[in-house]
């Protein structure tokens, strides 16, 4: 009987199960002569392994390749040829009832050692021989089952990006209309991301938050589900004028959801974030961050102090060691006109490269917005995304990369 391993073949509505290795195969009384055996291998060249059974139970398993060697050897037709089969059986096969999953079957056979995946295992219904099942066969199941299974996960990996850059759309278009001179780069380093972004327009000015969540890839992508939550239940009650009280909002809400009280069941997790707030009237921008700095360059100028660096808080966002009752602070600033004001997660600065293998750096960071002040803001971005790759080289992306470029 041929075997086929191939996705189709096997069951589509259940879980594989032993049944799907079957192979019918002939048998041999315990009370079968070696000569028997013998002439059964001689007549069918393609059988591997032969059951012995008594009374349809299977009690050993002979292989061809060990029975063929030893009755190869001088005189062992002579001694051994009417003798019973059970001489150059194995008398403790791997035997499986027919219902087995594929995942049991596989802990077993591995259990049960070489002999199992090279001379095959015996596969029973209601005790009695069903057929045998082999070590190629299991080894082609079990590929083909991870590998549907990897196609089920990065298909829903795949949605899954789809649905969290659904969520930073009305984001991107709240940002197109109102800062013309702006760019958000995001890039998860993964199909799905741990960095996110919010930016909203309001009465007198707009709102934007960049955060940086703990890990990146899936379990990255659900702490920026929860966070922007809890973002969004913040501004809700209250407003968006106050960045500092927002980011203790945020901070108190994740610690809840988290359950990190402390407790050995609570996940230490949060994130990194900048929260901007911007008032019209008085041309003025609050800023408050956490583990995040911003970024003001005047137009033109000395290079030497040209850059102005506005650290946020040393604390994180949510995790077990930051209290509940921390309260992060707000700085206002007054950029000149035609400032340019930049925000990065730790993607960028962190990522590997150069002739030495070391971070890009805020020096370099610095040294190309400082070139490119005067330009527009995605030309900026531009010559900073070419300058980070050209220093990555062959080294892999280290983390999610986001960071809000923009001119007020």
């Amino acid at each position: 009987m041929e075997f086929n391993a191939s996705r189709l073949h096997l069951p589509r509505y259940r879980s594989s199960v032993a049944a799907d290795l079957c192979i019918a195969t002939e048998s041999v009384q315990a009370d079968a002569s070696n000569f028997d055996v013998l002439e059964l291998f001689t007549e069918r060249r393609d059988m591997m392994s032969l059951p012995v059974t008594e009374q349809q139970r299977p009690i050993g398993l002979i292989s061809r390749n060990i029975f063929m060697s030893q009755m190869s050897k001088p005189f062992y037709h002579e001694v051994y040829g009417k003798k019973s089969c059970i001489a150059f059986m194995d008398k403790e096969p791997l035997i499986v009832d027919s219902a087995m999953s594929i995942e049991d079957l596989t802990f077993r056979a591995v259990e049960a050692g070489e002999k199992a995946l090279a001379d095959g295992f015996i596969i029973t219904e209601d005790g009695a021989l069903a057929g045998v099942g082999f070590g190629l066969q299991l080894m082609n199941v079990v590929a083909t089952m991870q590998a549907e299974k990897n196609r089920q996960i990065m298909h829903s990996i795949d949605y899954a990006s789809v649905i969290q850059r659904a969520l930073l759309r009305t984001s991107d278009a709240e940002l197109s209309a109102t800062l013309p001179d702006a760019h958000l780069e995001w890039q998860p380093r993964d199909v799905v991301g741990g960095d996110f972004y919010f930016f909203e327009r309001h009465a007198g000015g707009w709102f934007a938050a960049i955060a940086d969540c703990t890990g990146h890839g899936v379990p990255g992508a659900f702490m920026t589900l929860i966070a922007s939550s809890a973002l969004s239940q913040a501004l809700r009650e209250l407003g968006p004028h106050d960045p500092a009280a927002l980011i203790g909002a945020v901070s108190r809400a994740i610690k809840t959801l988290l359950g990190q009280d402390g407790s050995a069941t609570g996940s230490n997790d949060g994130m990194d974030c900048a929260f901007l707030c911007y008032d019209t009237a008085s041309a003025s921008l609050r800023f408050a961050g956490a583990k995040l700095t911003l970024y003001q360059l005047a137009p033109g100028g000395d290079a030497d102090d040209a850059v102005r660096a506005i650290d946020g808080a040393r604390m994180g966002v949510g995790y077990v060691d930051t209290p509940a009752g921390y309260c992060w602070h707000n700085e206002t600033l007054e950029a000149p006109q035609g400032s340019l004001l930049f925000i990065t997660t730790d993607g960028l600065l962190d990522q590997i490269g150069g002739s030495r293998d070391i971070a890009y750096g805020k020096r370099r960071m610095r040294e190309q917005l400082l070139a490119r002040r005067d330009g527009p803001a995605r030309e900026v971005a531009a010559s900073l995304l070419h300058d980070v790759k050209a220093w990555q080289g062959a080294q892999p992306r280290r983390d999610d990369l986001t960071f809000f470029c923009f001119r007020l």
